[in-house]
C-alpha cells in the first residue's frame, strides 16, 4: 500500500509514539480539558505543538462520542492555498504517524471525486503541509479504527460545496464521520508583512480582541461565506477555505450552536513583534 511519509515528525512534533502519547496526556490535563457533549466538526490551528498542540489536541478529543457509535471515517480540510486554487484530495494508501498508519477511505474519495472537480493525488506525489499533518497523530491516537479523507480547499465558494459534498457522500455510504478543519489565525508582524496596528502590546491586543474576534464570530455563527470573507479582507485566517468547508459540512450534519474550546497566540510562549493566533472550536447541535 502506498504511504505518505511524515514530514515534520520530530520537529514540528514527537517522532516516536511514546513521547507524543506524553505530550497528549499533558494537553489533556491543561486548561478545561476536551469538552463534553457530542459535535460533529471542529477547528483546529496547526503550529508546532510546543505552540498549538494544546488547542488541537483538547478539540480532536472532544470529538470522540460519546456513546458506542464508531466513527468510520475524520474528513480533515486544510492546506494553505489562494482563492484561484485547485481543491485537492489524496486518492489511496496511508498515511504515516507515530502510531502506525491511517488507511485513506478511497471509496469516499472516489464516490466524491465524482460529484466535484478536484485535483487527484497519491500518497507520494501528496504535499508535505503543516497545516494537514500536524493533526494526524492526534487523529489515529483518538481515533485509532477511522480511516481518513485529506482535502486540500481553497478560500472560495467552492469550499462549502466541497464540504457538503463530503456529509452527503458519507451519508450515501453510510459512514459515521467527524470533519476536521485546519487553520491558524491571524499572521501579525513584519515577518508577515501585516503591521496595520504598529507593534508592540497595542498590536497584540488588535489581533486579539479585533481581528481575531471578528473571524471567531464568523466562526461561532456558523456562516461558510462570511468566513471566506473574513480571511480574504482581513487575512485573520491562513485557511479560511478549509474552516468554510468544515462550517458547511456541521451545518450538513445538523449543527446549529459552536463550543469555543480555547484561543491564545504564539506572542503567549514568546514575546515577538511577529506572531500568530490560534483557536480551536466545535460544531455540534444544542
Amino acid at each position: 500500500m502506498e504511504k505518505k511519509r511524515a514530514a515534520f515528525a520530530g520537529t514540528w512534533y514527537p517522532s516516536s509514539a511514546e513521547a507524543c502519547k506524553t505530550e497528549i496526556q499533558k494537553f489533556l490535563s491543561e486548561k478545561s480539558g476536551p469538552a463534553t457533549g457530542d459535535f460533529a466538526a471542529g477547528i483546529v490551528p496547526h503550529a508546532g505543538w510546543v505552540y498549538s498542540g494544546s488547542i488541537a489536541c483538547r478539540t480532536i478529543a472532544s470529538l470522540v462520542p460519546s456513546g458506542q457509535t464508531p466513527v468510520h471515517t475524520i474528513v480533515l480540510f486544510g492546506a494553505h492555498m489562494h482563492q484561484q486554487s485547485e481543491p485537492f484530495i489524496m486518492t489511496k494508501g496511508s498515511i504515516e504517524t507515530p502510531f502506525g498508519d491511517i488507511e485513506v477511505d478511497g471509496q469516499l474519495v472516489e464516490m466524491l471525486a465524482e460529484n466535484i472537480s478536484i485535483r487527484k493525488r497519491t500518497p507520494s506525489r501528496f504535499v508535505n503541509e503543516n497545516t494537514l499533518e500536524l493533526q494526524y497523530p492526534f487523529i489515529k491516537y483518538f481515533f485509532p479504527d477511522a480511516k481518513i479523507v485529506v482535502c486540500g480547499v481553497a478560500p472560495s465558494f467552492f469550499a462549502p460545496i466541497i464540504g457538503s459534498m463530503a456529509v452527503e457522500t458519507a451519508n450515501a455510504l453510510k459512514r459515521q464521520i467527524r470533519v476536521i478543519g485546519s487553520t491558524d489565525m491571524t499572521h501579525y508582524g513584519a515577518d508577515f508583512g501585516f503591521t496595520p496596528a504598529g507593534s508592540g502590546k497595542n498590536a497584540v491586543e488588535w489581533v486579539k480582541t479585533k481581528n481575531d474576534a471578528a473571524a471567531i464570530d464568523a466562526m461561532r455563527s456558523i456562516d461558510d461565506k462570511a468566513i471566506v470573507a473574513q480571511g480574504l479582507s482581513h487575512h485573520n485566517m491562513c485557511c479560511p477555505g478549509a474552516a468554510a468547508a468544515t462550517a458547511a459540512a456541521a451545518k450538513k450534519m445538523g449543527a446549529n450552536r459552536a463550543h469555543l474550546i480555547d484561543y491564545t497566540t504564539s506572542f503567549d510562549k514568546t514575546r515577538s513583534d511577529s506572531f500568530v493566533g490560534y483557536t480551536g472550536l466545535l460544531y455540534g447541535q444544542n
